[in-house]
């Protein structure tokens, strides 16, 4: 068992608007430390374990306890090397210009146990899953070998090429049933994952026409998510995961508009879909577009790229009721959204690949008949000073406050993890 110590203190506010929040950082005595990684030649990195890609509280747990989840592990985009890694682009990258670097490929994606200590005021991971093959395998974050959807290449720290495995995950979704089981959104392929609560993988669901590339996963991959959504820009896939009280349905969010037809479509679009997902018949039973701001809106780096706004969290507070967590790199929104009203696109025109103007690019919905999911604004960073970047997970805790963590990438940038509680908005 693993325990580091985390800071949190529990604020109390009388709306989102005047909240008094504190952030305290990650405990520096007992860091989260994957070691330093030198670049021969260039800098030298203190990795942090990333564990707030996802967090998830369900009614079962403990008051004090949430499930956070962590990513692929530290990876650089060839795009930002010379500013982290020290080394010219075309240098480290010189297998593959627009490639992605891994200082550490054989870190395995984990699941992360948090137990508030109501008596100090801190928090503790008190247990570590990291995710396996059917055999106990540990897997890795790599690059599954697709040859439907898009992908890219990965390299190593000295910048040669990375095999490729069709078992890796990236993780950025968690929910957490009753019966101790998990189910994972996954961003890469994209696809959804059921885990025994050792770890164990037992299902993969990816979308229609792509199971061939999963091909030796050592664990059971089948067809269940529609074909469409194969069409994720790189690195913008399902980044969102909820489930209903009941626990038959889960939600699963792209975390961006779909490349469709182009990638041009989709800098310019701000519909991005959301499914609902019977898990018992494992296929949609709904589809609903969310409608992202304008990236102007977005008070501490407000841009003109409306692609900068993304999705990054889905947390459920009842029957078809969620809570949705849109940011830019520096600032963060919640909002409270419903999906009554919404009109269902599953198995529609726009579905089809061929539709022309795809879904993706008519923003506005009203001449094409449809309605998105209502959405209503309880919590801006912007209202707040010190808020971490690159807010990811959200639980909800007794009472109805929320857990909120960020992604702090692995620590390659210098960020530490940091824990928010935010008490008084309004979830009603």
């Amino acid at each position: 068992m693993r325990r580091t110590l985390f800071a949190l203190t529990l604020l109390a506010g009388q709306a989102a608007q005047a909240n008094a929040l504190e952030i305290v950082p990650l405990d520096a005595s007992v860091p989260l430390s994957l070691g330093r990684f030198a670049f021969e030649g260039g800098k030298t990195l203190d990795l942090t374990i990333g564990i707030g890609s996802a967090a998830f509280r369900g009614p079962a747990d403990p008051p004090d306890v949430i499930w956070t989840v962590s990513d692929r592990g530290p990876n650089i985009a060839c795009s930002q090397a010379e500013a982290i890694t020290g080394l010219a682009r075309d240098r480290i990258c010189a297998a593959a210009r627009n490639g992605r670097i891994y200082p550490l490929p054989h870190y395995a994606p984990s699941i992360y146990r948090l137990r508030l200590d109501t008596a100090t005021g801190l928090f503790h991971v008190t247990d570590v899953i990291a995710l396996r093959t059917i055999d106990g395998t540990p897997i890795d974050g790599m690059l599954n070998p697709l040859t439907v959807a898009s992908t890219e290449t990965a390299l190593d720290g000295r910048g040669r090429t990375l095999a490729q495995n069709p078992s890796a995950i990236d993780a950025e979704g968690i929910v957490r049933l009753s019966d101790g089981s998990f189910w994972i959104g996954e961003e890469n392929a994209p696809s959804i994952l059921h885990v025994a609560p050792d770890g164990r993988i037992q299902l993969r669901i990816v979308p229609e026409g792509t199971a061939k590339d999963f091909a030796g996963a050592g664990y059971p991959v089948i067809e269940g998510l529609p074909a469409i959504i194969t069409r994720r820009q790189i690195n913008r896939g399902i980044e969102g995961m909820a489930v209903s009280p009941d626990e038959r349905f889960l939600y699963v969010m792209l975390q961006n508009p779909l490349a469709n037809p182009d990638a041009a479509a989709f800098r310019a679009a701000k519909n991005t879909r959301l499914f609902k997902f019977d898990r018992v018949a494992l296929r949609p039973v709904g589809e609903f577009v969310y409608q992202l701001d304008d990236p102007r809106s977005f008070r501490n780096d407000p841009s003109d790229n409306q692609s900068d706004p993304r999705i990054s969290e889905l947390t459920a507070i009842g029957a078809d009721r969620l809570i949705v967590l849109e940011r830019t790199e520096a600032t963060t929104k919640l909002y409270v959204v419903a999906l009554d009203g919404a009109t269902d696109i599953l198995r529609s025109r726009w579905s089809d690949p061929a539709t022309r103007p795809s879904l993706e690019q008519t923003n506005d919905l009203a001449s094409i008949g449809i309605v998105p999911v209502r959405k209503r604004l309880i919590f801006d960073s912007a209202d707040h000073r010190d808020i971490p970047p690159k807010l990811e997970g959200v639980a909800v805790l007794p009472g109805g406050a929320l857990a909120v963590i960020n992604d702090d990438d692995f620590g390659i940038t210098g960020e530490r993890t940091r824990v928010l509680v935010l008490r008084g908005l309004a979830l009603e």
